[in-house]
């Protein structure tokens, strides 16, 4: 479990950044790619809110320790 929130964690950073560099350059990650038209207030902040929801699911996968871990397969 540890290592997927921080995959998950790390991948939704990575999304953000895209997304972010994406938008200075004036590409529409969101409407070019995925086919999302957000409306104009939510696609300016879209990347930030990616980069904090993924590094708070990264964080979340480094706090787990090995004995929950452990617990939580033996059940």
């Amino acid at each position: 479990m540890k290592m997927v929130l921080m995959v998950v964690g790390g991948l939704l950073v990575v999304f953000g950044l895209a997304d972010l560099i994406g938008s200075f350059a004036g590409f529409d990650l969101w409407g070019g790619i995925i086919g999302v038209q957000l409306p104009e207030m939510v696609w300016k902040y879209s990347a930030y809110g990616e980069m904090l929801i993924g590094y708070f699911i990264f964080k979340a996968g480094m706090g787990v320790s090995e004995e929950v871990e452990e617990t939580s397969e033996a059940a």
